[in-house]
């Protein structure tokens, strides 16, 4: 039996992952942003070990978060980064960042720096990030007058496809895997979405149980997937790193 904490798992793809892995005996616990969301997804959870609280547009939050988990539970089996905000969502900003790439890009990165290092992470990326800006400048949006969802979306699923990438590289005893879901019906990608959120969910929770080799892209199916080029390229993983770096105060451990 592992132990995973999946974050953003009230809804959607996430609550499909989490049911999946509680079917199969494991111990999940869910993280929401919210006493409210909290309790949807308790709910759409049953038999879930736990469900944290906390704001991942927030810094200090997501520390906490990750002090709570380490207090709790030592070193998880598996996390999976996958709350996040969609591209149909108002662009939004706080404290003058992009609350988008608050919560999409950097909070994965915080979380993985602060938390006691798991055997698997897994972060949920998409087919948008193909898309995505690979310059990396003004990845919070902080310089541009208005900012452009569609476009931050696929950056900040852009960051993830590299982030990954660089944490499979830095840390060779950890399996570290992005995931295109698919354009599935969900409340942040559109209830009238093609895909099958089913398939997601299982490749979700494939990846964080016992699936996919490290630094590789997969998507539903469980099918390995060609990442944006700028994922292997190790000065844009650097390159990020220090921009995490410097907008959260948070250092990342080599090894």
């Amino acid at each position: 039996m592992a132990r995973i904490l999946i974050t953003g798992s009230s809804d959607g793809i996430g609550a499909v992952a989490a049911r999946k892995l509680i079917q199969q005996g494991h111990s999940v616990i869910l993280h929401a942003r919210n006493e409210s969301r909290a309790a949807d997804a308790k709910a759409a959870c049953p038999g879930a070990e736990d469900c944290l609280i906390a704001d991942l547009s927030s810094i200090a939050d997501t520390r906490k978060l990750a002090a709570e988990a380490n207090k709790k539970y030592g070193a998880l089996d598996a996390v999976v980064h996958n709350a996040g905000i969609g591209y149909n969502a108002a662009a939004q900003r706080t404290q003058g960042v992009s609350t988008m790439f608050l919560v999409n890009s950097l909070a994965p990165f915080v979380l993985t720096s602060l938390m006691d290092k798991p055997k698997h992470l897994v972060y949920v990326s998409s087919g948008l990030h193909t898309g995505g800006d690979d310059s990396l400048k003004d990845v919070g949006w902080q310089e541009r007058k208005k900012i452009e969802a569609f476009q931050a979306y696929s950056d900040t699923k852009l960051h993830n496809a590299i982030f990954s990438a660089a944490v499979a590289r830095l840390w060779p005893d950890v399996r570290a895997t992005s995931v295109d879901p698919g354009w599935v019906p969900t409340k942040l990608g559109s209830y009238s979405a093609p895909g099958d959120i089913d398939s997601s969910g299982d490749v979700i929770a494939w990846l964080a149980t016992e699936g996919g080799k490290s630094g590789k892209h997969y998507g539903p199916h469980r099918r390995e997937k060609s990442a944006h080029r700028a994922a292997a390229d190790i000065s844009k993983q650097d390159q990020l790193l220090e921009i995490y770096e410097n907008m959260s105060g948070v250092k990342f451990a080599e090894q």
